[in-house]
């Protein structure tokens, strides 16, 4: 019994990974427009890169959550081509 709930305990390590996870996904729908929504200074060149790399530091960090992380890999990756598409397009700043 006490074996089942250490397996479905999660660890510092893999709370931190999901929460990166997260904080990626919300800088991508930033990075992709939703910024500009809000009047928030949304550059995707460098919102949709910090995106990135929190996505790939979850990945790394947290074995539970690699599938969460990669999602926020791909969105944010996502987030960047639409992003840059609608600052070129709306004439707002890219980097």
């Amino acid at each position: 019994m006490s074996t089942l709930e250490s397996q479905d305990r999660h660890s510092a390590v893999d709370v931190v990974g999901g929460l990166l996870a997260v904080a990626s996904i919300i800088l991508s729908a930033i990075a992709m427009g939703f910024g500009l929504l809000l009047e928030l200074d949304a550059r995707p060149g460098r919102t949709a890169f910090v995106a990135i790399v929190l996505a790939l530091v979850s990945a790394r960090l947290s074995e539970k959550h690699q599938s969460l992380a990669l999602k926020a890999t791909l969105f944010a990756m996502f987030a960047w081509v639409v992003g840059m598409t609608v600052a070129v397009l709306t004439e707002n700043p890219l980097i």
